[in-house]
């Protein structure tokens, strides 16, 4: 699996920029494009991962999910 070194797991892009900062509507976005893109699978391990720490680390989280704009 890739993620580990600065590569996301997918190549999907999800745009943060201008967009609702809250943790949970970020959460949310990622978890739309995961579905969107055909990636139902990673939805639960992103969303478990996301949610085990702070702010950060969803952001963190996202970045190894996602590519990020």
């Amino acid at each position: 699996m890739n993620g580990d070194h600065g590569t996301p797991i997918t190549d999907i892009r999800v745009r943060l920029v201008g967009e609702d900062g809250n943790a949970f509507a970020i959460i949310g976005r990622v978890r739309s494009a995961l579905r969107r893109g055909g990636r139902e699978d990673l939805i639960e391990a992103f969303t478990h991962e996301a949610t085990a720490g702070d702010y950060d680390h969803v952001i963190q989280t996202c970045l190894r999910y996602v590519d990020i704009e």
